[in-house]
């Protein structure tokens, strides 16, 4: 069995350096992106207390569906409505994406903010070189940890203990 060293060829291989080679044409991220077109078909979870969001949003006309209803249907509240379209004002990219989204647990307050992080999360996925900035600087892609306290043994609420009588 014959050996190879520096001064014998490997079969395939004309020369060892330490460049590496240009990519193709066909995976520039220029061919990519016209290849897919812009905007692209994301998803990202989103989770706030005991909700959680599931979140795709794909290249529409800016259509929601959360369980099967629209956004007006599920959060009637505009406080609500607002909070969830924060991502795409912050982007400017209103009307351009269509939300699908499935959430389960929480409450509505809840659940709007899961909804609020899953969309940011999946606009960071779609495009992270333009987006992630004003996201990130807009507190959009951080969880809030803040959850409910755990009652406590011997206590009537988290907190709250029986109140002393005297008598």
């Amino acid at each position: 069995m014959a050996e190879t060293t520096a001064e014998t060829p490997v079969e395939g291989v004309e020369e060892y350096t330490t460049e590496t080679p240009e990519a193709p044409q066909e995976y520039t991220s220029e061919s990519m992106a016209s290849r897919f077109g812009d905007p692209q078909p994301a998803a990202g979870t989103g989770r706030r207390k005991n909700a959680i969001a599931r979140v795709r949003i794909i290249p529409g006309s800016g259509q929601w569906k959360i369980n099967g209803r629209t956004l007006e249907g599920y959060f009637p509240n505009k406080v609500h409505q607002q909070e969830v379209n924060e991502p795409f004002k912050v982007l400017e990219l209103d009307d351009r994406y269509d939300v699908v989204a499935r959430i389960s647990g929480g409450g509505i307050s809840g659940q709007a903010g899961a909804l609020r992080l899953g969309v940011a999360r999946a606009l960071n996925e779609a495009d992270a070189d333009n987006n992630r900035g004003p996201l990130k600087k807009a507190g959009f892609l951080t969880r809030d940890a803040r959850a409910v306290e755990r009652k406590k043994a011997g206590l009537k609420k988290a907190r709250k203990g029986t109140q002393y009588s005297k008598r």
